[in-house]
């Protein structure tokens, strides 16, 4: 093939790599372009905007959302307690554990005399 007074051969290795990048970079420009442009939409300035203002519904669910939130947190709390109170009756320094303790001339041994 003759161009502008030159002969360029379409096996040699220059030739084929200028191809391949060209089909590349049209694959990658392809996969990038977007199909449709997006338009911008400004936001309307902060006067336009209109605020929500609850109904009393929505402040009575809400209400009673907190109220279940608030109920919710106490139980955890009490659960912890619990949860503590029945670790320390388990547990003691000297490495034993039971739910009641039997100390020899303790409170129960005193009442029994």
């Amino acid at each position: 093939m003759k161009l502008w007074n030159k002969n360029i051969c379409l096996t040699s290795p220059t030739t084929i790599m200028i191809i391949i990048a060209l089909l590349l970079s049209t694959i990658v420009l392809a996969n990038v372009w977007p199909e449709e442009i997006e338009e911008i939409k400004e936001t309307p300035p902060a006067q336009e905007v209109e605020m929500w203002i609850p109904t009393k519904e929505d402040i009575a669910y809400q209400d009673s959302m907190f109220t279940i939130i608030q109920n919710t947190q106490n139980d955890v709390t009490d659960i912890k307690k619990d949860i503590v109170h029945i670790l320390e009756r388990l547990d003691y320094e000297d490495g034993t554990y039971d739910s009641i303790r039997y100390v020899k001339g303790g409170p129960i041994d005193k009442k029994r005399n």
